[in-house]
């Protein structure tokens, strides 16, 4: 389970953009966190995702 989204990064590709969340799990320490794809995460966890764009989030805890 998620705790935390720690950092939001937009990677342009040649021809799209790639929205990517840095997601802190439980049971893991700040330094085991691991880069997500945000579409993914917002597909498997859409309550922590209301109805917000990932991008226009900032830091939040879950």
């Amino acid at each position: 389970m998620p705790i935390q989204i720690l950092d939001r990064q937009v990677r342009k590709l040649r021809t799209k953009e790639v929205a990517s969340i840095k997601v802190l799990w439980r049971n893991q320490f700040v330094e085991e966190a691991t880069w997500e794809a945000g579409e993914d995460m917002k597909k498997r966890y859409p309550h922590h995702f209301p109805s917000e764009s990932i991008l226009d989030q900032g830091t939040n805890s879950l």
